[in-house]
């Protein structure tokens, strides 16, 4: 079939991403689970134990989309900033390129990710840091766990409690003008959270039909170089080295 592979993605690009995709898809399950729990008749412990899942595995989630933001700098050619980010000298042109191709109905590849795409993946990158930071807020007011928990519970503890015994659900700990003083703070919080849940659903689906349009239109074994690393082309990509 005459074709040329080329390396392009590196491991920890490689684990990153599928790092990430197991987490959004847990992440997503559970928050669905949060999210219809009075529908679903879920007792109070059982939100508890939910909500402390998904803490968890927002901690893995974070810790991996701050090595991947880390890794922008320091990692493989492809995966650095300046191959990911809209920016940059000539990026304009080669945009203005892509979407001529595109009308022209071109079949043109790219060993990173095409114009279009690093606006995609920019977008998906902000809203993914959206959601961790949100999330870790939201971790600290609704079951006191880190970073922010122990403030949180000093914030609402009852008159003479101890903050580390203040506990979600339980009324008893708390003070009721402080705990709706930062339950007044949370609210901006958790619709953020929520609405980027809902946004991230979307664009999850259109990262998806996006890879599979342009690995059906393009070929270049895109699906498959997120578990190889490599690519490979019939002609030469348009980015490929010289």
């Amino acid at each position: 079939m005459n074709l040329r592979e080329y390396k392009v993605w590196d491991a920890t690009t490689r684990i990153f991403h599928w790092l990430n995709v197991l987490c959004v898809l847990g992440l997503i399950a559970i928050g669905t689970l949060i999210l219809n729990a009075g529908a679903l008749d879920i007792s109070d412990n059982g939100k508890i134990l939910l909500k402390t899942l998904h803490v968890w595995v927002g901690y893995v989630f974070a810790l991996n989309l701050f090595w991947r933001l880390v890794w922008g700098f320091i990692g493989g050619p492809y995966a650095r900033w300046r191959a990911v980010l809209p920016l940059g000298r000539g990026y304009g042109s080669a945009l203005a390129d892509e979407i001529k191709r595109i009308r022209s109905g071109q079949n043109v590849g790219y060993l990173g990710h095409t114009p279009l795409g690093r606006i995609a993946v920019t977008v998906l990158l902000l809203m993914l840091t959206v959601q961790a930071a949100t999330g870790l807020i939201l971790a600290g007011t609704d079951v006191y766990m880190p970073p922010f928990g122990g403030y949180f519970a000093e914030w609402v503890a009852a008159d003479g409690l101890d903050p580390s015994q203040v506990l979600p659900y339980a009324p008893e700990t708390v003070n009721p003008e402080a705990y709706q003083a930062m339950r007044d703070m949370r609210a901006p919080v958790i619709e953020t959270h929520e609405i980027m849940y809902f946004a991230l659903l979307g664009m999850i689906a259109l990262h998806i039909l996006a890879v599979v349009l342009t690995e059906l239109r393009h070929g270049g074994t895109i699906i498959s170089a997120m578990f190889t690393g490599r690519k490979a082309y019939r002609e030469p990509p348009v980015d490929a080295p010289q």
